[in-house]
């Protein structure tokens, strides 16, 4: 297995607006990812919504998409009834919770 990036995103869901999804940086380890947690907690923003702090390990030199895809409308993706925005679950590896 090829060395593990720590991927921070800061992600927020809303009811009345489109999500907030920050990809903060990329960190060496998990501890460098969670310093950056520590420096942005207090920041404007961040500092009101804490939870939002997800950290998505990743192997470097492997695939992370390993099927094609095909070309969509927006309006026929709804049709279909996908949403135009993925929520993060379906997008990364399962993230790393921040401690408590």
């Amino acid at each position: 297995m090829g060395n593990v990036v720590f991927n921070l995103w800061f992600e927020r869901e809303y009811e009345d607006r489109e999500d907030t999804e920050l990809h903060i940086g990329i960190y060496s380890s998990e501890a460098a990812a969670r310093a950056a947690i520590d420096r942005l907690s207090n920041k404007l923003g961040f500092r009101d919504y804490p939870a939002g702090f997800q950290i998505y390990p990743y192997t470097l030199d492997q695939d992370g998409w390993t099927d094609g895809f095909i070309s969509i409308t927006e309006t026929d993706a709804r049709a279909e009834g996908y949403s135009l925005y993925m929520k993060p679950e379906n997008r990364h590896y399962p993230p790393i919770k921040p401690l408590p």
